[in-house]
Order: structure tokens, then C-alpha cells, then sequence
């Protein structure tokens, strides 16, 4: 996601700003700018492109005032380019902010503040933000009143940090977007991340969902939307810069891990609206992707043959055109966390070639499959440093999810992974036991066997260790030959229309004693294993997988890392495969 910097103090802001988000590049991004209030008037820097040229071309540090906010952009409405950087500003430049987070009603607020005389200058669903407010100025003597108004009228998720021309203030809320204050010494800063800080304070106060803050050179004011003052005990944080962007944790894909409570919530607020009507005109759909995409392509098809009752097929892209003949009655849905899989570019190109329309979700605005396909959904999920793909994920998921069930509020996901998130420390003592393993074996049935792949190829990636996935039914055909003393099976047995066949399953690799690890909420199954990792419990088993992935995550990466290796840069891998 996005980074965000802002101050106010007794400094030079631009040089605050200018090393917070150098800090800050980890994160990814596509283009950077600073905005520097001076004597009433707001001194405005941005354009497309990497840190360090930009903010030498632009000169950032000879803006000149003591209050400011920055950002780098990892786009999500819009393509890179300078008039979609942040921060923006209205016209008049009376209100300029910066923001991550994705607003879903952003186009009908649009239309409303175009009736109303306002005029746009970018794409982005950021610029609403600053005309909303300023309009709403106009009915209210009281910014702060203004601010709230406006912050009210939003759907989605927000991290804002907006600065006014006549005012030497920073006014901040959030909501389900990470923003961080902190305190220092008659100055003040916030941030999306600790790392923006470091140096300039130890001393840091996190932000809750509802909260605002307004910062000043006397202090903060922190308050719920009902403008109730709100009391919290700061934190003391002595990170060293490489920490502090891991946000504390020791690799970024555990980081990544646990962030996807709030990654999910930005997916799903992806725009779907153009692509399920595509959708929902074709018949055939052949889904084409590789590695951990593929297994989300695995519960596509299974949730569109059985829900939507349509007809698809899911083909590993480099044998898309050896195996598929595509036509124009065909929908080709291409997806590619980069957007720059070569294998996958070829398959498009092949398909369009045969007359197939197509729909591309991908995570990366601007990526190559975005300029060929008919259709794009971003997922939204922000940066994946770690070359395992973990959060965009269970992104993909869900806005697969939302295609399918585009009426359906879809906000219980986010708690299913919450819950889940907090099992971590439980998953330690079973990564244990298969250090030193030479093989390991992922079953599943239904929904939970692409999850079980997905486990076994996150294994495989990150621990080196020889790790396979097979459906429970397969175990009888061959696999089970391989099951003797000791041998780790991995067996995901929700309570769903599939756990008496697992059950099955688990008693078969049982009896030839392997050292059998189930992850289920049934009571029963729990007890016939040799261990047990609980799921959380869901009404609609459809979810199951939301259940199942975040645990198995957790075990590779601890695996990983009790192995001694750096699961963030697995040996041979990229993270984004542009060679077929």
C-alpha cells in the first residue's frame, strides 16, 4: 500500500517529509510528492517516478514552512502519471491531503460535487476527498465540523492526512488503513509506517478505526467521530531502520501474514461492476495463471461451476495453447499478481488472437496484461515484498468471491482472518516436527484441496523441503505407498460436507503411522489425529478456504525459518517470473 508522512512542528517540513519517505520506498510505489504550507499558501511538489529523481528534479527540501505531508503512491485509480499523484488538492488549493485506502462511493460523490460546480483533475478516488471537504466548508465555520461531515459520507477505507491553506494544522483519521502518530518534542508526525519516524521520535501513538486527530504545534487532539476525546497510553518503539520497515517483524512475508486483515478489506472494495457484466455474457471461461495464482483460478472454477452453474476450466498458462482452443464465445479470465507473467502475457495474446475476450486481475496498475485484456480488476492489496505470495492471496480470493456473489456482504472475511491471525504462535511446536522430514503431504476434498496445494507449494518455496498436495480420494491411488513411520500428512478436514470421507482419509495414513497434523473445527476428527490446528468455524462453508490458508501460512514460514533460511528470498524464485 501506499506511504504517507506528515509534520508539524519547529523544523524544516520538506526535510522531514524527504526522509520519511525515502524510508518509505520499501513499500513500492509509482510516484512521490510533498505539500509544504507557508504564509497561507501551500507549496505543492509531485510527479511520476522513482524517489530520489523526483525529489532531486523537484528539489523537494528547498520548499520552505514548518508544516507538510507526503506520499508515494502505489496507484490503484488511475495510471502513474503526475496529475494521479498525491497529495491533491482542489483547484482553489484551499484543501490539500493525501490518503490510502480505496473509497467505493468515490464515483457518485464525483458526480455529485460535478453538479455542484466542482471540476477534476485526476482519476483517482483521493481528489474527491479534498472537494468534499471544501465543500462542506462552505456550510461550516468549523473545519473540524467540515472534516467529520465529509469523513461521514464515505465508504471504504481511509488513511487521510489532510493540510489547509489557512490553517497550521494536520488533520488525520483512519479507517481500516494503517496510520501511526508520533510524539515528539513541541513537533509532531504521523505516518503509515513506523519507519517514516525513526530518528525523529520513539515515541508513538497507533490510531484505532473511527479515530481523528488534529496536530498542531500545542499537541494532539485525538477524538471518535462524535468529536468524544480519546485517552490511550503511548508506546516507547527502539527499532533500527531495517526493523522498523519489517513493522517490527523479523521478514516481511511474516509481516505481509499479518497484515491481511486489512488487505482483504481494501480487495474487497475493488470495482468489479464492468467485469461481471463480461462475466456474466459468457458461457466458457477458461481461467489461465501459475503457481499460487492457479490455485485461486482451482476455486474459481469450483465456485462458477457450482454457484453460477457455468462451464470453466482452469489451465496452467504455459500449456494454455497447447491444450485450449479458445474462440470468441470464449472469456479468458488472466490472472497474474504482477501482471508481467510471461506465461501468462502469452496465453492472452494467444486467446485474443482466436477471438476470446478477456478479463485480467492483477495487483499492479499500468502491468502489461492490463493494456491487453478487455476487462482489469486491481485487487488492491498493496506491495508484497516477500517473494511468496501471501496476501495477495487471499486478494485474489476475495474478489473472486465478490464476482460470485456480487449482492452478498462479503465483511465477515476480514473477521474470519482476524480470528485466524491470532493461532500464529500455536503453529511453532508442529513446525517442529517436520525440520527434518523428506517428504510431506497436503490433502483436502472440495474446496480445501487447491488450499491444500497452495500450503504444499508455500512448503516446498520457502523450507526446500519435497512437499505434494493430493486430493483425500488420490491417497488409494498411488500416494499411499509412500506413507510409513513418521511421515508428515497435512490434512485439512473442515467440519463441511467433506469430513467423513477425510475422516476416512485420516485413519487410512494413520494406520501406517504417519505423524498426521489435521486442521479442522470438528471435535470429532480432532481427536483421531496426531496433532490438531484449529480453524475458525464459519456459517457458510464456502469459506472454509479464508479458514484453512492463514494456518498453513504460518507453517511454511516457520518451518522456514526454524530450517535457518530467509523465507522473504527463496533460493532459485523471483517474484515476478517475466520468462517462460
Amino acid at each position: 500500500m501506499c506511504g504517507i508522512v506528515g509534520y508539524i512542528g519547529k523544523s524544516n517540513a520538506s526535510e522531514i517529509l524527504t526522509e520519511g519517505l525515502k524510508r518509505l520506498e520499501y513499500r513500492g510505489y509509482d510516484s512521490v510528492g510533498i505539500a509544504v504550507l507557508n504564509n497561507n499558501s501551500i507549496d505543492l511538489r509531485k510527479e511520476k517516478g522513482m524517489f530520489n529523481e523526483v525529489s532531486s528534479s523537484l528539489n523537494f527540501v528547498s520548499a520552505e514552512g514548518n508544516a507538510g505531508i507526503g506520499h508515494t503512491r502505489w496507484a490503484t485509480h488511475g495510471v502513474p502519471c503526475k496529475r494521479n499523484a498525491h497529495p491533491h488538492s482542489t483547484p482553489e488549493g484551499d484543501v490539500v491531503l493525501v490518503h490510502n485506502g480505496v473509497i467505493e462511493n468515490f464515483s457518485e460523490l464525483k458526480q455529485e460535487l460535478i453538479s455542484k460546480g466542482h471540476t477534476f483533475e485526476s482519476d483517482t478516488d483521493t481528489e474527491v476527498i479534498a472537494h468534499l471537504i471544501s465543500e462542506n466548508m462552505k456550510s461550516n465555520s468549523d473545519t473540524l465540523d467540515a472534516f467529520i461531515k465529509s469523513l461521514k459520507q464515505l465508504s471504504g477505507s481511509y488513511a487521510i492526512v489532510a493540510l489547509l491553506k489557512k490553517e497550521n494544522k494536520l488533520y488525520v483519521a483512519k479507517k481500516n488503513s494503517p496510520l501511526v502518530l508520533g510524539l515528539g518534542e513541541n513537533e509532531y508526525f504521523c505516518a503509515s509506517d513506523i519507519p517514516a519516524m525513526i530518528g525523529k521520535t520513539k515515541t508513538f501513538l497507533p490510531m484505532k478505526d473511527g479515530e481523528i486527530a488534529v496536530l498542531s504545534g500545542e499537541g494532539v487532539l485525538l477524538m471518535d467521530m462524535d468529536k468524544n476525546g480519546v485517552k490511550k497510553e503511548t508506546i516507547e518503539v527502539d527499532w533500527d531502520i531495517e526493523k522498523a520497515e519489517k513493522g517490527g517483524y523479523p521478514h516481511f512475508m511474516l509481516k505481509e501474514i499479518m497484515e491481511q486483515e486489512h488487505s482483504v478489506q481494501d480487495s474487497l472494495s475493488a470495482d468489479v461492476s464492468s467485469a461481471l457484466e463480461l462475466l456474466n455474457k459468457h458461457e466458457k471461461i477458461d481461467i489461465i495463471a501459475c503457481g499460487t495464482s492457479y490455485h485461486a483460478g482451482l476455486i474459481f472454477k469450483y465456485l462458477l461451476e457450482t454457484r453460477l452453474k457455468k462451464k470453466a476450466d482452469v489451465i496452467i498458462a504455459s500449456e494454455y495453447s497447447y491444450s485450449a482452443s479458445p474462440d470468441s464465445e470464449t472469456l479468458v479470465f488472466a490472472i497474474s499478481q504482477s501482471g508481467e507473467t510471461a506465461d501468462v502475457i502469452q496465453s492472452l495474446k494467444f486467446a485474443k488472437e482466436k477471438g476470446a475476450k478477456s478479463i485480467a486481475l492483477t495487483n499492479i496498475v499500468g502491468s502489461s496484461i492490463t493494456r491487453m485484456a478487455d476487462k482489469t480488476i486491481f485487487m488492491n492489496a498493496g506491495p508484497e515484498i516477500g517473494v511468496a505470495a501471501t496476501k495477495t492471496f487471499t486478494s485474489q480470493l476475495a474478489v473472486i468471491y465478490k464476482l460470485v456473489f456480487p449482492e452478498r456482504d462479503l465483511s465477515i472475511i476480514k473477521k474470519i482472518i482476524a480470528e485466524s491471525l491470532k493461532n500464529k504462535e500455536k503453529i511453532k511446536e508442529y513446525a517442529e516436527n517436520m525440520l527434518n522430514k523428506n517428504s510431506i503431504f497436503f490433502i483436502g476434498r472440495g474446496l480445501s484441496y487447491p488450499i491444500a496445494r497452495e500450503g504444499a507449494l508455500k512448503l516446498k518455496e520457502i523450507s526446500y523441503l519435497h512437499a505434494e498436495a493430493y486430493p483425500g480420494g488420490e491417497l488409494k491411488h498411488g500416494p499411499l505407498s509412500l506413507i510409513e513411520e513418521g511421515v508428515p500428512v497435512v490434512v485439512l478436514s473442515p467440519n463441511d460436507n467433506t469430513a467423513g470421507k477425510m475422516m476416512g482419509n485420516l485413519k487410512e495414513v494413520s494406520a501406517r503411522g504417519a505423524y498426521s497434523v489435521v486442521l479442522t473445527d470438528n471435535k470429532q476428527i480432532e481427536g483421531q489425529a496426531s496433532a490438531s490446528i484449529p480453524v475458525v468455524s464459519v456459517d457458510d462453508p464456502l469459506l472454509y478456504p479464508f479458514s484453512l490458508i492463514i494456518p498453513l501460512q504460518f507453517l511454511s514460514y516457520y518451518v522456514s525459518t526454524m530450517r535457518g533460511l530467509d523465507p522473504d528470498k527463496p533460493r532459485n524464485l523471483a517474484k515476478s517470473v517475466t520468462v517462460e
